[in-house]
């Protein structure tokens, strides 16, 4: 007898029979861990070519991991790669099982190339199986069967690409000894092709509910009434040394057990006080719990259909609620079968009840009059009871909807954040006479600690830059608010000392349209606060950054500028948009300064670089707008002078003692 493993050394078949014929670029990932998601096998597969798509297979109910993933990549041969280099690699843990993955059934149902081996020892996992039989041709899949431990069954599944090759798998390794134990290798038949296994034929007698004092010559003397034993087994507690209660009787021919169940099952003979023997067909734990689960969700969907539109769930229930008064309040509808308020262990109430009717009708009408009642101060909930999954369903489809409708122009994505802030880099400031930006600012722009709790302004200085280190984020601004929204405080109307008065008479900014610009050299974009044009619908608030999918997105607009200034190259929401977040600031902050300088132009560095913390939004409208830059740096300029003598007052102060 043989007792050598195939190896590599073995005659293989040509390289040409190992050649993946197949165009697909899809590959099937099997035995996952169902704590891995998309992201981790997208990462992990990118690692040998461009991955187009990953899906993990999930409960339509529970959205748990079936254990199962298709890796789509962009090319075959990127495919083909990580089957041949991947494939039963651990993946948190567990190693997966790769294979192409073919969308016709047809292969896999067919049986052709498919051969069983069994007999297999416990060592053997599916890439000691896959390499042990790969040197015979190529191989679509293989597996090796478990339990829900994980541990090996004995036997597995080995699926060729060519018939030629399973036949020369079969003999060649049938009969051979791997890894100690004599294998058997022989073709793949289905359970229908095999007859099955007739659950009217068997030897084999489950026995229970027996005394504590039962023996086995006592239980073979009960069941060989019914036929010739060959052998039993009871089970015994090896602490107490006596009988558990359940034992193991196997008859000669199948016509005896079949006897011995149909005459002793549901006897109180021989059976333990107040309880009846349970005689069946001996079967497997597997098998055993297979059954359990089927029967118990037979039972779970009966119970469903029966309390289908009469059993009501209510919740926000006050503490004092109990059963009895759950009970009194919904009696007035109908006939009540049961009532109850759920308690946690300390047997307080959980907030929420249920309440079954007698008919559908009943339900109905209390669902319609005491959803919304008030109940002890409380408004009720009321509504139709439905299983933890259906539930957790509806609310994922409902939240896809009101996603799909808050961005339309998304393809079913998470929504995106509301405010994106800017990135935490060093601001920029300006220097006078136009010389363009400094990053981190004049080396001399710095407060000193005591200033943060003297200053009221808009403007207050942070930690970072009390310390002479220019950090972003110096200046809090007040949110803008959206078209038909009540505003805040007049933006430009209050200083660090009190009110502002705005030049001219004019009304605050906020929400003001620019007056007699109407002759200016530039033009207003679609995107901007006020365009000049009829009233539009409101458009979402804008935030920090202009992200280049918005604007791909938008409907085609003119080749006009967005925002222009005189004597400077247009600045377009699609350049903007293109531009990272420094460099967005750097373009307005280039188009700011000039005009900023014609206000004040000894501060217009300063100034630039208070404004630039402002959100682009409202940078392109201070642009734009004339009047609202003009109120703006008249607001700036008041906190700058309200530092500058905070400063000398403390400087004063601090030499007084010096002198002394």
């Amino acid at each position: 007898m043989a007792t050598a493993v195939p190896s590599a050394s073995s005659p293989a078949v040509p390289a040409s029979a190992t050649a993946t014929p197949y165009a697909s670029a899809s590959l099937y990932v099997g035995d996952l861990n169902p704590e891995v998601t998309e992201a981790l096998l997208f990462e992990f597969f990118n690692a040998v070519g461009p991955v187009a798509s990953v899906r993990v297979c999930r409960d339509a109910a529970t959205r748990r991991s079936l254990g199962y993933a298709y890796v789509n990549f962009h090319r075959p041969d990127d495919a083909e790669r990580a089957l041949d280099t991947m494939n039963f690699t651990p993946i948190r843990g567990r190693p997966c099982r790769i294979m192409w993955s073919h969308r016709d059934p047809s292969l896999r149902k067919s049986g052709l190339g498919n051969i069983f081996v069994k007999n297999l020892a416990k060592t053997i996992d599916n890439k000691a199986l896959y390499d042990t039989f790969s040197v015979f041709g190529n191989i679509l899949s293989c597996k090796v069967a478990v339990n829900q431990k994980r541990e090996s069954l004995g036997y597995g599944f080995v699926h060729y690409e060519s018939e030629e090759s399973a036949q020369n798998a079969i003999e060649r390794v049938n009969g051979m000894v791997i890894a100690g134990e004599k294998v058997t290798v022989q073709a793949f038949k289905s359970k229908k092709e095999r007859g099955g296994a007739d659950k009217n034929k068997y030897t084999n007698v489950y026995v229970k509910n027996l005394p504590e004092d039962t023996t086995k010559e006592s239980l073979d003397a009960l069941f060989s009434k019914h036929g010739k034993i060959t052998s039993s087994m009871l089970v015994i507690d090896e602490e107490k040394k006596k009988c558990r209660g359940f034992g193991f009787v196997n008859f000669e021919t199948p016509e005896m057990a079949t006897a011995a169940v149909q005459g002793l099952n549901n006897m109180e003979q021989g059976a333990a006080a107040g309880k009846k023997l349970v005689v069946c067909r001996a079967q497997k734990k597997e098998e055993r719990e297979k059954e359990l689960r089927e029967r118990f969700e037979q039972w779970k969907l009966e119970r469903q259909k029966k309390y289908a539109g009469i059993n009501l769930y209510v919740k926000n229930l006050a503490d004092n609620i109990d059963d009895a008064r759950l009970r009194s309040e919904f009696s007035k509808f109908g006939n009540i079968t049961s009532a109850r308020v759920m308690s946690d262990e300390a047997q307080k109430s959980r907030g929420f009840g249920f309440v079954c009717f007698s008919t559908p009708e009943e339900a109905t009408k209390a669902v319609t009059d005491m959803n919304g009642h008030m109940l002890e101060g409380k408004p009720l909930y009321v509504a139709l009871a439905q299983r933890k999954e259906v539930r957790r369903a509806q609310l994922e489809a409902q939240y896809a909807v009101r996603v799909r409708q808050a961005a339309p122009n998304m393809q079913a994505g998470p929504m995106p954040p509301a405010y994106m802030a800017p990135p935490q880099g060093a601001p920029i400031f300006y220097a006078q006479g136009g010389m363009g930006p400094i990053p981190g600012g004049p080396r001399n722009f710095a407060y000193p600690p005591q200033q943060r709790q003297q200053m009221v302004g808009r403007w207050a200085p942070n930690p970072g830059q009390m310390m002479g280190m220019p950090q972003p984020g110096n200046f809090q601004l007040m949110p803008v608010p959206q078209r038909g929204q009540p505003a805040p405080r007049g933006r430009g109307q209050r200083g660090p000392h009190g009110r502002v008065p705005n030049k001219g008479g004019q009304p605050p900014m906020q929400g003001r349209r620019p007056q007699g610009n109407q002759n200016l050299p530039y033009k207003y974009g679609a995107n901007v606060r006020n365009p000049a044009q009829a009233p539009q619908p409101a458009p979402g608030p804008v935030v920090g950054t202009v992200p280049a999918e918005a604007v791909a997105a938008a409907p085609a607009q003119p080749a006009a500028p967005a925002v222009a200034v005189s004597g400077q190259e247009p600045l377009s929401l699609q350049t903007l948009a293109a531009a990272s977040p420094e460099l967005q600031k750097q373009m307005i902050g280039e188009r700011l300064f000039p005009l900023i300088q014609q206000h004040q132009p000894e501060l217009a560095g300063k100034i630039t670089g208070m404004l630039l913390e402002m959100e682009n939004g409202e940078l392109l409208h201070l642009i734009e707008s004339p009047d609202s830059l003009r109120d703006k740096v008249t607001e700036a300029l008041a906190v700058l002078q309200t530092a500058g003598s905070d400063v000398e007052q403390q400087q004063v102060t601090a030499a007084q003692p010096a002198a002394q």
